[in-house]
């Protein structure tokens, strides 16, 4: 079984639902309202247990009734949370979240006992962690703990995955210590300055970050696709069309199925493939956490819509 180390941000997530956002100033009505477990570290560790991969989750939570929820959902999906610390001083981190008709989504984030993660719990936690051939890291805890995760995680040899995200918390230095990186349209231009339009834009943004000392990464286009850049080589992948209800949690999705595939050896074009899967089966579920499918929805859906790839467990799961 694979093994992945996930070090990132763990939230509660309050989601309303609406037509669409208010204006400034505007009292309006919603349609419904859901307080769902979320944090893309939570939400990117949910994802690689679900798919099948031993998890180990690297976070801080406030010792209340939200920390005490997501505990409980991450030990559910089967997550290890022996490097999940509780704090008295801090409230869990919180996200407040708007989800319109067309199922995009505003996000008001306050981190909370996230900021309360530091370099002495990363390094306790890797002097225990043996096996993990992964790591998956995002921007939504402080920058040193990123930082230092990524070294620790080099020194033992992982992969190491960044998903620079969100846009604001984006670190440069981070680059230094990646070996793949995963950003969005809105990532990739505060990064790049770069705004990706097209698969030949993407590409000028993939050489940008070549330039910059990451020669894997993969630009993702949302329903446009993605384009793996790999060592000057490049190929699109396309994304798989469906009904969006819910798009919170696609990014975190991706980047877990990415992570599973990666950590069982797949070469990055069919770990893509993957994920692009697992991201829009997500999407066609309320709940960056909860929408999140397992390995048998993932197989049920590639059957219904005739999609074949290379898949973790190979006798599970249908193979090209």
């Amino acid at each position: 079984m694979a093994e992945i180390t996930v070090v990132g941000s763990i939230n509660i997530d309050i989601a309303a639902l609406a037509d669409r956002y208010p204006n400034r100033g505007e009292t309006m009505f919603g349609k419904r309202m859901e307080v769902l477990p979320g944090g893309k570290g939570a939400n990117q560790a949910t994802a690689c247990a679900r798919l099948g991969s031993s998890v180990h989750m690297i976070g801080s939570i406030g010792k209340d009734l939200y920390g005490d929820i997501i505990l409980e959902s991450l030990k559910k999906s089967n997550v290890d949370t022996s490097f999940v610390k509780q704090v008295e001083e801090s409230s869990t981190g919180c996200a407040i979240i708007t989800i319109d008709s067309t199922a995009e989504n505003t996000m008001l984030v306050f981190k909370g006992a996230n900021e309360d993660l530091n370099v002495t719990d990363i390094n306790q936690a890797f002097s225990k962690i043996e096996g993990s051939n992964v790591l998956l890291v995002q921007m939504e805890i402080p920058e040193e703990v990123v930082i230092e995760s990524m070294i620790q995680a080099r020194k033992k040899g992982m992969f190491v995955i960044l998903d620079p995200a969100p846009a604001e918390g984006i670190t440069v230095r981070a680059l230094e210590y990646a070996d793949l990186i995963v950003p969005n349209r809105q990532e990739t231009k505060q990064l790049t300055n770069i705004d990706v339009t097209s698969v030949d834009t993407a590409l000028k943004a993939a050489k940008y970050f070549e330039s910059m000392g990451v020669k894997n990464s993969i630009i993702k286009m949302a329903e446009k696709g993605s384009l793996v850049y790999q060592n000057g080589r490049l190929e699109f992948v396309p994304s798989i069309p469906v009904k969006a209800l819910d798009t919170v949690g696609a990014g975190d999705s991706f980047a877990g199925a990415l992570a599973c595939a990666i950590a069982e050896g797949e070469d990055l074009v069919s770990a893509v493939k993957f994920a692009s899967i697992v991201g829009a089966l997500k999407v066609t579920k309320l709940g960056a956490q909860v929408g999140i499918p397992n390995l048998e929805e993932v197989n049920k859906f590639c059957e219904e819509r005739n999609i074949s790839y290379y898949k973790l467990n190979k006798s599970r799961s249908p193979q090209v």
